[in-house]
């Protein structure tokens, strides 16, 4: 059997050929075009060279000297036109600028004279706050000694009463309960 190496060479030989025969043909309809263009050239010149002719003479004839200037006034005017519109709108466009401006300038003020009105009102409530925080400040502490002095001369005495108490209810053993088990025992 064989491996296959005499068909893929068959194959590849016969793209190259087809490849060679295809680029043949595509150089031969390169020439034949080449050879049809120049020949259209050739006989398309002489009328070129008459409508140039033709169109020259148009140009230097009274007419069309007529149609250049009329164009030309046509193409200021309208150069002119659009200046003036651009002025206009541009006008129109400053006015409204300006006009923003100034508002927006008066808007600031404003909010800079609200911002000064109530900086000045915190500092007010801030000074009464302050005044009014230092005047209990001042009654607590002029309060405070005297409730000290209330309190120290009974604290002195419910500490003693109380362990008094206390040794009271030490000396007496607490009573036990007996239970049940204990009871059966005893019998």
């Amino acid at each position: 059997m064989s491996n296959g190496n005499g068909v893929t060479a068959a194959i590849s030989s016969a793209a190259g050929s087809v490849s060679d025969k295809a680029s043949e043909i595509g150089g031969a309809i390169a020439d034949q075009a080449n050879k049809v263009m120049k020949a259209a050239k050739k006989k398309a010149a002489p009328a070129i060279k008459r409508a140039k002719a033709e169109i020259k003479k148009a140009e230097k004839s009274d007419t069309g000297k007529a149609v250049k200037k009329a164009v030309a006034g046509a193409k200021k005017k309208a150069a002119a036109a659009v200046k003036a519109v651009k002025a206009k709108v541009g006008g129109a466009k400053t006015a409204t600028k300006k006009a923003a401006k100034k508002a927006t300038k008066k808007v600031a003020a404003k909010k800079a004279a609200v911002k000064k009105k109530v900086g000045a009102a915190k500092k007010t409530v801030a000074k009464k706050a302050t005044s009014a925080k230092k005047a209990v400040k001042k009654a607590v502490k002029k309060a405070a000694p005297k409730k000290a002095a209330a309190k120290k001369a009974p604290a002195r005495k419910k500490p003693a009463a109380k362990k008094a108490a206390a040794k009271k209810v030490a000396k007496k053993p607490a009573a036990r309960k007996t239970t049940a088990r204990k009871v059966a025992r005893k019998r």
